[in-house]
């Protein structure tokens, strides 16, 4: 008998090692395959959120009603800018504060939303105050502008610069 368990021990614990090894590649298995389920589900879930995002923009802005104003540098243009408040309407609507990668985009061409809304059609009144810096000294430039809203989405466009801001209707 004691001949018979030397021989089965070793037997029996290398089944059983055998069989552990083999669970754990199913349990690995297992789990690439949740976790390739999990990567579609996210993927999933960040397409449903823009199609949501987007349905969203339309009924909160309807073509007929929607304005967009846009705000760029001049060409050539280095001075600070700090800071930009929008009014349209006599209402406020838009106030940003620049960072230095906002600013270094602009610098570079980029251009930057900074007001989306609903108006009704006909002739609106437009505020822009901003504030800045241009060769060591502070710079508060005011601009006013009308601009008319027709049926259809409206873009404009705020080109800021040294000598003042400009109105640009797309």
């Amino acid at each position: 008998m004691i001949k018979w368990l030397k021989i089965a021990v070793p037997v029996l614990t290398m089944l059983m090692l055998s069989l552990s090894a083999h669970a754990q590649n199913v349990s690995r298995e297992q789990i690439k395959g949740l976790d390739e389920q999990v990567q579609e589900i996210k993927s999933d879930i960040l397409d449903i959120a823009a199609q949501l995002n987007r349905l969203e923009e339309r009924l909160l802005y309807p073509s007929e009603t929607q304005v967009a104003v846009f705000v760029s540098l001049g060409a050539g243009e280095r001075f600070r800018l700090d800071s930009i408040e929008l009014k349209v309407g006599g209402r406020t609507v838009a106030h940003h504060l620049y960072t230095y990668k906002e600013l270094e985009a602009l610098q570079k061409g980029g251009v930057q939303r900074l007001h989306t809304g609903n108006v009704t059609t006909g002739e609106h009144a437009m505020e822009v105050t901003l504030l800045g810096r241009s060769g060591g000294s502070d710079l508060r430039k005011n601009a006013s502008f009308t601009f008319n809203k027709e049926v259809g989405p409206k873009i404009v466009e705020l080109v800021v610069s040294n000598q003042g801001i400009t109105l640009k209707d797309w």
